[in-house]
C-alpha cells in the first residue's frame, strides 16, 4: 500500500480524523501494517507494552486468563484501539489480543503513540472517551453478573 492509501486508511480512524496531513503521513511511515490471521495473537496478558494498535480491517478478541481459564471479555472491530492502556499506566498488558478473523492492524510504537498524544489534545481526549466507555461497559456487566 503507498503511503497516500494508508494516510487516506488513517483519516477513516475517528480519533486520528483532525490530525493534519502532514503528521499522519510522519505516523503512516512510522508505523507498521501488520497482518494476523485467524487465532493469532497481537499480544498476550503480562506482555510488555511497546505498542499500541489499530483495527483497520477485521475483529480482535480481548481474552483474560482467569483461575478457570481464558475468558473472552469483548470483541474489537474496525477502527478500534487496543494495546493504549498498558503504555498510559506503563504495566504489562492487562489482557489478551487475538484475531478473530483475519485482520489488518497499524501498529503504533509506544514512543510515537505518547509523542501524538502530548501533540494533539483532540486525540488524547478521543482515547480518554473510548477508555470511559469501556470502564462504563465492564461496570455494567458487573452489575448484570451480580444479580443473575
Amino acid at each position: 500500500m503507498t503511503l497516500e492509501a494508508e494516510v487516506q486508511s488513517l483519516r477513516q480512524v475517528p480519533m486520528f480524523r483532525d490530525i493534519d496531513p502532514a503528521r499522519l503521513k510522519l505516523l503512516a511511515f512510522t508505523s507498521e501494517r501488520v497482518q494476523f490471521a485467524h487465532g493469532q495473537r497481537f499480544f498476550a496478558q503480562g506482555d510488555a507494552s511497546d505498542a499500541a494498535y489499530v483495527i483497520l480491517d477485521g475483529r480482535a478478541s480481548v481474552l483474560l486468563n482467569t483461575p478457570n481459564g481464558e475468558i473472552q471479555v469483548a470483541e474489537l472491530g474496525d477502527n478500534a484501539l487496543v494495546g493504549e492502556m498498558g503504555i498510559l499506566s506503563d504495566t504489562p498488558r492487562s489482557a489478551t489480543i487475538t484475531a478473530a478473523e483475519p485482520t489488518t492492524a497499524l501498529r503504533i510504537d509506544k514512543r510515537v503513540f505518547l509523542e501524538l498524544l502530548a501533540q494533539f489534545p483532540q486525540m488524547s481526549l478521543a482515547v480518554m472517551r473510548e477508555l470511559a466507555q469501556r470502564l462504563e461497559r465492564t461496570n455494567a456487566q458487573l452489575v448484570a453478573q451480580s444479580s443473575s
